[in-house]
């Protein structure tokens, strides 16, 4: 395969906790993100799954460089971006860009349309006045929105129209790689499949790759080439959609898949759930050994204290368990 479009390397995200007034020792750190490792290849789009609170979002924005990770690196084509500070990244940033998941708090209330998409241009200097403004108008078609909405405020569009505005301002700087952190999570379902529709259009269109942020995993379905499942800061397994969907490996997978609906009545009735006990554990003190053991309902003693090493269990399926091994 050629080289990948992202590649992260061993990614940790720690986020310390402090105590005290005066000298704000830290007593304890949030393991956030715990050593990640994949690539993204260009054009594909890989699906990035899991329970709230395992890491998801920082993993994206780790990714961009928006949060500074705590080890780890993290590359662009053949450019590391965890190595690079001021000017050198704002002008990589412009081959990057993310959709952000509320469209109702992503976007500034005082900018019209026309100030949020061409922000962009501005801040890149790719293009002014009335360049500025007909790629604007442009970028406004390409996402099925008018020119008389160049002028209006946030405040008068719907939740799809502004994460519309949200597509558009990402696609200004004419990015290769897009991050979305669930860009469809706020929206009402029958709006959902517009979006997602409009993004497929737009991959096929601009050669576009996304790391598609999301917790409905028939969208992620539909959408996404390569799917990898997180949990507590770890990916615990990652394959390709249709290896992910009809042979799962991992427990916690099959548990997350066997909650998916299934629209036929008859095999839905016949389907046995997988219900996981207890809570997901703190990332404050996550447990020793395999992360998902407390809750595992094939738990066994090496689980409790050996680390399952995260290893291909098939050609392009790769999991962390020992089940497997």
């Amino acid at each position: 395969m050629s080289q990948p479009l992202i590649r992260v390397d061993n990614l940790k995200v720690h986020f310390p906790v402090r105590r005290g007034l005066l000298w704000q020792r830290q007593v304890v750190k949030v393991r956030a993100v715990d050593g990640l490792t994949f690539t993204i290849q260009a054009g594909e789009t890989l699906g990035l799954v899991g329970e709230s609170g395992c890491g998801k979002s920082t993993t994206g924005r780790a990714i961009l460089q928006l949060q500074r990770p705590t080890a780890g690196r993290v590359y662009f084509e053949a450019v590391e971006l965890t190595a690079l500070r001021g000017e050198a990244l704002r002008q990589q940033r412009q081959r990057m860009q993310m959709i952000f998941q509320d469209p109702y708090a992503s976007l500034n209330p005082r900018m019209t349309v026309g100030s949020l998409v061409g922000e962009p241009l501005a801040v890149h200097e790719l293009a002014q006045g009335k360049a500025k403004r007909d790629r604007v108008l442009h970028l406004l078609d390409i996402v099925g929105l008018s020119p008389e909405h160049y002028h209006r405020y946030p405040h008068e569009f719907s939740g799809g129209q502004r994460q519309r505005v949200a597509i558009a301002r990402a696609l200004a700087a004419s990015p290769e790689f897009i991050v979305g952190d669930e860009p469809i999570a706020a929206l009402d379902v029958s709006i959902q499949a517009q979006v997602v529709n409009l993004l497929q259009d737009l991959q096929q269109q601009l050669g576009l790759t996304y790391l598609f942020i999301a917790h409905d995993l028939s969208v992620v379905r539909h959408l996404c080439d390569r799917v990898a499942v997180m949990y507590l800061g770890e990916i615990v397994e990652l394959a390709d959609r249709v290896s992910l969907y009809e042979t799962p490996l991992h427990p916690y997978t099959q548990s997350l898949l066997s909650a998916v609906p299934i629209p036929d009545p008859a095999l839905e009735a016949k389907r046995e759930r997988i219900i996981l006990s207890g809570d997901v554990p703190s990332p404050l003190e996550p447990p020793p050994g395999c992360r998902f053991h407390t809750r595992c309902p094939y738990v066994m003693p090496e689980c409790r204290h050996e680390l399952p090493v995260f290893k291909e269990a098939e050609p392009g399926h790769s999991v962390a368990c020992h089940l497997i091994d």
